[in-house]
């Protein structure tokens, strides 16, 4: 609970007006950039419990250095986030700082109106997440995070500017408590990036129609496969109309921008990475809807990023496909440096380069890529090769562009093949272990691997 946090925070570390730093930028350089943020944090967390517009004024100190330190005073700060917010997630929830009335000229806030704050969350090991969303609740989350952005730039994905963070909070309402200094992620703010990109507008999620009505093709073809490189379940983005992937009827866009540019289609920008694979290391979810026995040797990262990869095949034409494929290819020298240059901890990093090996071995070569799949509708996958025993009862019939392994076993015309519930089928109010776990059998002739043609 967050009264166990309000206990740590801390008061009596005084901040120290500087002079300006002319030239800095608050978001340039992989090393942390060192704050102190001063606030009534118990007073914050206890009234927005209940009133979610609830802010607090306060004081924000920058140094770094070599360079004297720098203080904005009466910044106004304030809870943000969506399932993050719940106690059950975070003790210590996620931050805004609004810099709006604040003289910010000659400062590394110059420009900026608004600074998002990923804090550590709360104080658990990294061996437990948290149970219902499956967050890594320590310091070392928003130092992966970090990466992630930087490897998403490294690709030439659009999203948000950050920076990882050393942050010291300060609660005057509290003197006689020790002083919290935690990692944290520095987050460039929605209307920030917006005007950084061009943009005139945003699409709001009650506005937005689908991807094939908005962006180029090629943005989303890009975004879809960068959510895959780094393990991301986090997102959802409707496709086309009456797409039902995942949550696209509840959330059209959920962790997506739709940025409006004049004379141009909308851009996605994807942004929210503290549940990605690099900074969780699993998902709590996994075997709801995958098996790590789909590949061999058995490996979840590669079973996660071989499913929203193989996805792809359904939503995009094969042109369009091979193109964001040598777009990837290209970039990877440059992923890999932005990992080896990040602020992560060891094994951060070493969970980034497995998802990172696990996407390029998707992609690489036609024959990983287009690897077979069912390629006719109206079969239904049996538990036996009789066809007795339907795998799922009346919801076995398996959609077209869904993921087999090579056969295990031929009796006739039928082959006996895993299956890779890429595209959600058997997930959620529909699910079925049976598919999951167990091979099924299905008529050879309804796979193949020329899909899409």
């Amino acid at each position: 609970m967050r009264n166990a946090i309000h206990a740590m925070l801390i008061a009596g570390c005084a901040s120290v007006a500087g002079t300006t730093a002319a030239g800095a930028d608050i978001f340039a350089g992989n090393s942390p950039a060192v704050l102190t943020l001063t606030a009534p944090f118990h007073d914050l967390f206890t009234r927005a419990q209940s009133d979610t517009g609830y802010h607090v004024r306060g004081q924000l100190t920058w140094s770094d250095q070599g360079s004297s330190p720098v203080t904005l005073d009466r910044v106004e700060i304030s809870e943000r986030g969506h399932t993050s917010r719940q106690t059950t997630e975070c003790e210590f929830p996620k931050l805004k700082v609004d810099l709006s009335d604040v003289d910010r000229g000659g400062t590394p806030f110059e420009g900026l109106k608004t600074l998002k704050l990923g804090t550590h969350c709360g104080n658990r090991t990294d061996d437990e997440l948290t149970p219902k969303y499956g967050r890594l609740a320590n310091e070392r989350a928003p130092l992966r995070e970090a990466m992630v952005y930087r490897m998403l730039q490294a690709a030439g994905i659009p999203t948000l500017r950050a920076r990882p963070a050393r942050v010291t909070y300060v609660d005057p309402d509290v003197p006689d408590q020790q002083p919290l200094t935690r990692f944290a992620l520095l987050l460039e703010d929605d209307d920030e990036a917006k005007a950084r990109l061009g943009g005139s507008g945003q699409i709001g999620e009650e506005d937005f129609g689908s991807a094939r009505e908005a962006f180029n093709p090629s943005d989303t073809a890009r975004l879809a496969f960068a959510q895959a490189m780094i393990g991301n379940f986090d997102w959802c983005l409707r496709m086309f109309q009456g797409d039902i992937y995942r949550c696209d009827e509840r959330h059209p866009l959920w962790n997506v921008l739709a940025i409006q540019r004049k004379d141009a289609r909308s851009l996605p920008l994807p942004y929210d990475f503290d549940l990605s694979g690099p900074v969780v290391g699993r998902h709590v979810w996994f075997r709801q809807v995958f098996s790590p026995d789909f590949v061999q040797p058995p490996s979840s990262v590669s079973v996660e990023v071989l499913a929203q990869v193989q996805r792809t095949r359904s939503l995009f034409e094969r042109p369009l496909l091979d193109e964001t494929r040598a777009y990837f290819r290209a970039a990877r020298s440059k992923i890999e440096e932005a990992i080896a240059h990040s602020s992560a901890d060891p094994r951060g990093q070493e969970l980034a380069r497995e998802y990172l090996g696990a996407f390029y071995d998707s992609i690489d070569t036609d024959a990983r890529f287009y690897g077979p799949v069912v390629i006719e509708s109206g079969h239904h996958a049996s538990m036996t090769a009789a066809g007795s025993q339907p795998a799922c009862d009346g919801r076995s019939l398996v959609p077209v562009g869904t993921p087999v392994s090579a056969p295990l076993e031929v009796e006739g015309a039928l082959v006996h093949v895993r299956v890779l519930d890429a595209l959600w089928e058997w997930a959620g109010q529909n699910r079925c272990d049976a598919v999951h776990r167990e091979p099924v059998w299905m008529p050879a002739a309804a796979i193949g691997t020329g899909y899409p043609r």
